[in-house]
């Protein structure tokens, strides 16, 4: 079974890749890793600074899948051609996305509401694109029962894998997975599948390979944030020790300090990580909370310090 890495806005960037692959090993990597979306330029000029979290030179390791944000087809094909040109090979279409600010354009999971406007996108997309072209989704806008529509759309299509995240727009990422909707959906689909959505354990991992063993692959997201060395668990490796989550961590921060040019900017984006990573440490709630307020770099060293005091849960 083949673990994937989820597209996390603000997580699974380049350094996250980066850290994570040289602190877990190979048998803690993804077998790929989705990197969170970007938007194709209405007028087709590529941003560089955008474009260097997928360049090749920062993505050494394991494979890198960009994912696309679009509603325009022809745009999304022209953007394709160009992620070609830096040598990626396959390409992933966000039509899971439920932030607001992403459905209110039309995009991301809002693409479900209209299946026609759907079938038009994914028409111009691959009448007008080459090479492999993966789709990552959620089953609908309001209810699961939307699925069979929007699958049969999807089935007309050479979609070389899709990821099915079983929760509705609506939900965001309230609630729970709604696997009995995914295994319904399963049997009609005409393409590789793979399951994204609630899997934070190794356990859950392996139940999930013994329940669907036709899957092309997991994907994790919360989980792998939560817990970096996840993938290796499952493998029968290790669990993460308290010296290797300090190593990495610090190389997140001073990855992402050197990344911005700013530590304190680095601090914004750590606290997003030990939102997940936390529950590693007995007895840290005051710790949390202080974490949470503090906005110097030094404050932000002096916490972490006092965490890695703690008793360490693996």
């Amino acid at each position: 079974m083949n673990y994937y890495a989820a597209p996390m806005e603000g997580l699974t960037d380049r350094v996250w890749r980066q850290a994570h692959q040289k602190w877990f090993g190979s048998a803690g990597n993804a077998d790929r890793y989705y990197a969170p979306f970007i938007s194709p330029p209405e007028n087709r000029v590529l941003i560089k600074k955008k474009m260097a979290e997928l360049a090749p030179a920062a993505n050494p390791g394991a494979p890198v899948i960009p994912q696309l944000l679009a509603k325009d087809g022809e745009l999304a094909a022209w953007m394709i051609g160009e992620l070609r040109g830096l040598g990626y090979t396959e390409v992933n279409l966000n039509l899971g996305c439920p932030s607001g600010t992403v459905t209110a354009k039309g995009k991301g999971s809002g693409m479900l509401r209209d299946p026609a406007k759907l079938d038009a996108f994914l028409a111009a997309v691959f009448a007008n694109a080459e090479g492999p072209i993966s789709v990552k989704t959620r089953l609908g806008v309001e209810k699961p029962e939307e699925f069979a529509v929007i699958l049969d759309i999807y089935n007309r299509y050479p979609i070389c894998e899709l990821t099915i995240h079983p929760r509705v727009m609506r939900q965001l990422y309230r609630g729970q997975a709604d696997r009995a909707a995914f295994a319904a959906a399963l049997p009609g689909c005409q393409m590789p599948v793979c399951y994204n959505g609630d899997v934070t354990t190794a356990a859950g991992l392996h139940t999930l390979e013994a329940q669907y063993p036709q899957l092309s692959g997991i994907m994790v997201g919360r989980g792998i944030i939560a817990d970096p060395a996840l993938f290796r668990e499952a493998r029968g490796g290790a669990q993460a020790a308290r010296e290797e989550l300090r190593g990495y961590l610090d190389d997140l921060y001073h990855g992402y300090s050197e990344l911005f040019g700013s530590a304190g900017c680095a601090v914004s984006r750590m606290k997003g990580h030990w939102f997940y990573l936390i529950h590693k440490f007995e007895g840290a709630e005051k710790l949390e909370k202080q974490l949470r307020k503090v906005r110097e770099p030094w404050e932000y060293e002096v916490v972490v310090n006092q965490i890695f005091t703690l008793p360490f849960r693996p």
